[in-house]
């Protein structure tokens, strides 16, 4: 798998979402690599990962484990988007014992993806893309990120994107995500409308402790639409917890 790492400090693993790559977080790794070691993952069949057929959130959150396991990154924070941020709360679940705490980015306990995405991705790949990235931004979005996010998909193979968006879709940790004990930060874009923030809102409120940072007038794409103010609250994140 591959991984690029970035300064020193706590560590902390960024995991992107469906149909991306390691990319999706520059604008993190810029800011927060001055206080902290960030460290950006291609998930498999990503970016410049090779592939490695992972059909649900339990085959990444296994293979980031035994990423976590070879570089010995135990007691890390890991953040996660959309896809990320339900692998990110598996492993939560099932490898507490190498995680410090977890942010999630633009996610829910529940991923239900629409059926004219999981068909088009294989039948128009282009034109679904182009839907897709119209829905992740805020109306407010310049057109300069919206490009940048549909040559990044378009990056990814037909195949690898629908296995993400069928992973999401399958993905339900509504009765058990109560059960994630670690620190906890929760981050959505109120204009966010393919994770709606009544799906962080539920997660605010069934992980206790767990705190909910609502960024006004942002989108799916949170992080890049409001990069400082994801930066900061992530940066007080971590530092409250030292």
């Amino acid at each position: 798998m591959h991984v690029e790492r970035y300064g020193k400090g706590e560590k902390i693993i960024f995991l992107h979402g469906s149909g991306w790559n390691a990319r999706m977080w520059y604008k993190q790794r810029n800011y927060l690599k001055t206080s902290m070691e960030v460290i950006l993952v291609d998930l498999p069949g990503h970016g410049e990962s090779p592939d490695h057929p992972c059909n649900s959130v339990e085959d990444y959150g296994n293979a980031i484990f035994e990423m976590i396991e070879e570089l010995r990154l135990d007691k890390c924070y890991v953040a996660g988007h959309s896809l990320g941020g339900a692998i990110t709360m598996y492993l939560a679940l099932a490898y507490p014992q190498v995680i410090k705490g977890v942010i999630l980015i633009g996610t829910g306990a529940k991923l239900r993806v629409l059926p004219q995405i999981l068909e088009g991705i294989i039948k128009d790949k282009g034109k679904t893309v182009r839907d897709i990235v119209e829905l992740a931004f805020s109306q407010k979005a310049s057109s300069i990120l919206k490009d940048k996010d549909f040559h990044e998909t378009m990056q990814c193979s037909s195949e690898v994107i629908f296995r993400d968006f069928n992973a999401c879709d399958q993905f339900n940790l509504m009765d058990s995500v109560s059960r994630i004990s670690i620190p906890a930060l929760i981050i959505c874009g109120t204009d966010d409308v393919l994770t709606p923030q009544k799906y962080s809102h539920y997660l605010n409120k069934e992980i206790k402790g767990s705190q909910l940072v609502l960024i006004e007038g942002a989108g799916h794409m949170v992080m890049w639409e409001r990069p400082e103010e994801v930066n900061r609250a992530i940066e007080k994140f971590i530092k409250n917890l030292l």
